[in-house]
């Protein structure tokens, strides 16, 4: 497929609203009578719904779709299907079926919509899922995503707010993509740091969260369009706190060198204007700063439980290829919330 899409002004997870902007609406919606069925609604700020149909069964519902931030539209494809089906993982859930959302300009070749289609079936496909329709309009700029239902056990539902003091913090894939897209937006980014990003977006967390089976997971989160810190903030739920070790974050190693060029994103700062005041940094660089508050695109998981369990977690995420890291441990509430030392 020759023909490239050439409009990537912002996309993936950077495209994303704001946190501070999605509150101020989010908390001005009517509420409806409550549904004991409910088992997790949009707010407590987790990555899906999830409704119980029987003692046995509950129902993950979640969407996602966002612009272009890689060129090749097949690459596209399969990174913003990767991204969809991940928050059905965060829950602990399994992909069952998903339905395309899809933006497209009218006069644009429909090779193109083909190729992004294509590469957004094979990862429901390798996901376990089925793809079973969609919907399309007409749009001036490109657009995809999914709908994606899963299923969980209602007893065995991760949270993203269970975590207790004394857990320890994995993260499982690398930070940094949405700075090495940016960089390659404007031609500075290598082909290595670029096939890193893309390697990262297109891996499945049904791998990582298949080795959490087995574990006593308190809580988990997937690092998307709010950053790692952000996402880490809704974690602690105003009742813990944190202690990060910079230095055991996995991180792209070229995004500290392009961040330390300033090639950064709106949606970062946005990031840092909304979760800087829960965070202080003590001897952090600042490109490391900057990867803290990048916003991810289909990034890892972020997964909270007991200090004697994480090691072999670690263990098990490492034994599937995972750049997993224990990176730090959560403690009864303090100030800061969110304490990052260069360590």
């Amino acid at each position: 497929m020759e023909e490239k899409i050439v409009f990537c002004k912002g996309g993936g997870c950077t495209a994303k609203l704001g946190a501070g902007v999605l509150e101020r609406v989010l908390e001005r919606l009517p509420r409806g009578p409550a549904d004991k069925d409910l088992l997790v609604g949009f707010d407590s700020r987790d990555d899906a719904a999830v409704y119980r149909v029987t003692d046995e069964a509950a129902i993950v519902q979640t969407l996602d779709f966002f612009p272009p931030m890689v060129d090749d539209p097949y690459t596209f494809g399969r990174i913003a299907a990767a991204n969809a089906l991940s928050d059905v993982y965060a829950m602990g859930g399994e992909v069952k079926t998903a339905l395309n959302i899809v933006c497209f300009p009218e006069k644009m070749d429909l090779n193109v919509l083909g190729e992004i289609m294509r590469g957004g079936s094979e990862k429901v496909i390798e996901a376990g899922g089925t793809l079973v329709g969609g919907h399309s309009i007409a749009d001036s700029d490109v657009k995809y995503g999914l709908s994606v239902t899963g299923l969980v056990h209602p007893d065995r539902i991760y949270p993203n707010n269970g975590g207790r003091a004394g857990d320890r913090l994995i993260l499982t894939k690398r930070l940094g993509v949405g700075i090495v897209c940016t960089a390659n937006r404007v031609g500075e980014a290598s082909r290595e740091a670029m096939d890193a990003a893309v390697d990262s977006m297109t891996t499945l967390n049904k791998y990582a969260a298949g080795c959490c089976r087995g574990f006593d997971i308190h809580a988990c989160t997937d690092v998307t369009g709010f950053s790692f810190l952000g996402h880490l903030h809704e974690m602690m739920d105003g009742r813990l706190s944190c202690h990060i070790h910079a230095g055991r974050v996995p991180v792209i190693p070229q995004a500290l060198d392009y961040a330390g060029e300033f090639l950064l994103t709106a949606a970062a700062q946005r990031n840092r204007n909304h979760t800087g005041p829960f965070v202080r940094f003590e001897g952090v660089p600042f490109a490391m700063e900057e990867v803290l508050f990048d916003p991810q695109t289909s990034g890892g998981l972020l997964i909270a439980l007991g200090a004697e369990e994480a090691p072999a977690l670690l263990e098990a995420l490492r034994a599937i290829g995972a750049p997993a890291e224990i990176v730090g441990e959560i403690t009864e509430r303090r100030e800061p919330e969110i304490l990052v030392t260069n360590d």
